[in-house]
């Protein structure tokens, strides 16, 4: 679904899609997208490209109790929207969990685009596998663990190898900070076509009328 071939005359869709780890309306944004892919198959072939966001660059690394975090930095506001995200999770047949702890997602960022070598296919499922394991299961973005196991899910070779060195991929993930994010206030953000651009998590609809749009 990510990556294909362009086949039997159908007009091939690129999107570019710039978002973090930690972001709970880049997966919401994710999984309205994949239903839009699903619903168009027929007419269009897609090629999806994951670049890496970083809503809070000084995030430590060692994690913090995600609950705390929130409340710290959104004060009052952090359960309204504990329960408002609940809410839009179940919307898309997700259910919302505040356990575990959060941090830096730089080394996510840095295997999402490792896997990217490897097919844009393997890429987005990797994606997946991240927001699911993070948002859903109470993981912790930076243990590297959730990370092998989740390139492992979605058919990525040498992901412990690559995380083992700190410095691999890392000045790719600062060039594509550089191009992708420098120009964008919040994610998730959708480049159609490189020119179409979209943000925010999306309804399905509204990523159908664009693909109309762009292959035109």
């Amino acid at each position: 679904m990510a990556q294909s071939t362009n086949t039997a005359g159908k007009k091939l869709i690129k999107i570019d899609v710039t978002s973090d780890s930690v972001c709970p309306w880049c997966y919401v944004g994710k999984k309205n997208l994949d239903k839009a892919l699903a619903l168009s198959k027929d007419q269009y072939d897609f090629e999806i490209n994951w670049h890496p966001f970083l809503l809070n660059p000084s995030a430590p690394k060692e994690g913090v109790n995600k609950i705390d975090y929130y409340r710290s930095k959104f004060g009052s506001r952090a359960d309204q929207m504990s329960v408002r995200m609940s809410q839009v999770f179940k919307e898309i047949g997700m259910e919302y969990s505040m356990s575990g702890l959060t941090g830096c997602s730089l080394e996510s960022h840095r295997l999402i685009l490792f896997a990217g070598k490897q097919g844009l296919d393997k890429q987005h499922n990797l994606v997946e596998e991240i927001f699911k394991g993070y948002f859903t299961q109470g993981k912790f973005i930076g243990d590297r663990n959730f990370l092998v196991e989740s390139a492992r899910k979605a058919g990525i070779e040498g992901a412990a190898e690559f995380l083992d060195d700190p410095n691999m991929g890392l000045e790719e993930v600062n060039k594509e900070l550089e191009k992708h994010s420098a120009n964008i206030s919040g994610v998730p953000h959708y480049v159609i076509n490189g020119k179409h651009q979209l943000s925010g998590g999306q309804p399905a609809e509204v990523f159908l009328r664009a693909f109309q749009v762009a292959a035109n």
